[in-house]
């Protein structure tokens, strides 16, 4: 299995004081007394942009909550490269290592850590719908062992930007792999809020890049603009998908930012390093006490940031398929992004 290694190393060994907690948590000989140590496996199923970015922010903000790498926290980060099947074996070496926490990114993540939800808590991360995957009874109260951030699609808002860039547009193609529980539920509510708006909408999927890139190829020569929520098989080839798209002039709006970044048109959506954040708040939050059960998962819905490609924005203007129009008064606003890359984003500009 690929990228199956830790990120770091244990701990070295520190002074035990009386009264320390089962298990792998410990109280370090530190400034502070009363300072617990944890060790968190941290799981993803890929490496993309929108999951590296949750991860990276995630770390970061364990720093700045007082938990550093190699002191008071070990963290066992271990990538499935793809693979689901490598999934439950990583789990089932959380459990058996007794880590404090498991922290899972992204939809099938979390759905195989849940099954280990009895050895540890798990917080997830980039789940668009907990509840269709069944990881927790309701947003509000989990119920379980297991709450976390989600990354809803907000397809409403994605449909009216839509209209409002590509006012001509009448059939929309979306794109997705159908064996991913999140984009199923995403392309859903997509299609029913569309289909009120008069949009017409052309589905294909795919399983892998091969597949996609063929179901793309046919999409872009019959659609008016294209749609794929932040599914992980696309995310991961998207720069391959998003080329297809352009070449033939079509606009292609996206799930994530992270997926604009990386040549996709325009979405309306979170910024993943947020999401990242307060997934490690969470996490601490559950170290600290806090109950799974009763904690509600966090859902962004509003003061969303709309994000806008310029590159492929002026491409568009030149060859677009359906005319697509940015007014300059929308790109005055503070909440439109206009990205270049991954750095604009990260920046904000």
């Amino acid at each position: 299995m690929n990228c199956m290694k830790k990120m770091l190393s244990t701990l070295c060994a520190a002074t035990l004081l009386a009264g320390c907690s089962a298990g792998t948590s410990t109280q370090t000989n530190t400034e502070s007394t009363d300072q617990k140590s944890y060790t968190i496996g941290v799981a993803q199923l890929v490496d993309h942009l929108s999951l590296n970015t949750i991860r990276d922010a995630m770390l970061d903000e364990f720093e700045e909550l007082g938990y550093k790498d190699g002191e008071n926290l070990t963290i066992d980060y271990q990538n499935a490269a793809g693979q689901i099947s490598n999934l439950d074996t990583i789990m089932s070496t959380y459990a058996s290592e007794d880590v404090d926490a498991i922290v899972a990114i992204a939809t099938p993540t979390a759905q195989a850590a849940q099954n280990y939800a009895d050895s540890a808590p798990v917080i997830f991360s980039a789940v668009s719908d907990p509840v269709s995957a069944g990881l927790v009874e309701t947003i509000e109260a989990p119920g379980g062992n297991i709450t976390g951030t989600s990354d809803e699609v907000q397809v409403d808002q994605i449909v009216d930007l839509i209209l409002e860039l590509t006012p001509e547009a009448k059939t929309v193609g979306v794109l997705y792999n159908a064996g991913e529980a999140n984009s199923v539920s995403n392309i859903k509510r997509f299609k029913e809020y569309a289909q009120t708006k008069g949009l017409t909408v052309e589905e294909a999927t795919g399983t892998d890049l091969t597949t996609l890139q063929q179901a793309a190829s046919v999409l872009a020569e019959k659609v008016d603009v294209m749609f794929s929520p932040n599914d992980n098989t696309v995310a991961q080839g998207f720069a391959a998908l998003s080329k297809i798209a352009l070449d033939a002039g079509v606009a292609y709006y996206v799930g994530a930012d992270s997926m604009v970044a990386d040549g996709g048109f325009a979405t309306v959506g979170i910024n993943y390093e947020e999401l990242g954040r307060e997934t490690a708040r969470m996490t601490i939050d559950i170290l600290e006490g806090a109950d799974p059960a009763t904690t509600a998962v966090k859902v962004y819905k509003d003061d969303l940031n709309t994000y806008i490609n310029e590159n492929v924005y002026n491409t568009l203007k030149e060859k677009g398929k359906t005319k697509t129009e940015v007014p300059a008064d929308l790109q005055e606003i503070d909440s439109v992004i206009m990205v270049t890359g991954a750095d604009s984003i990260a920046s904000g500009n």
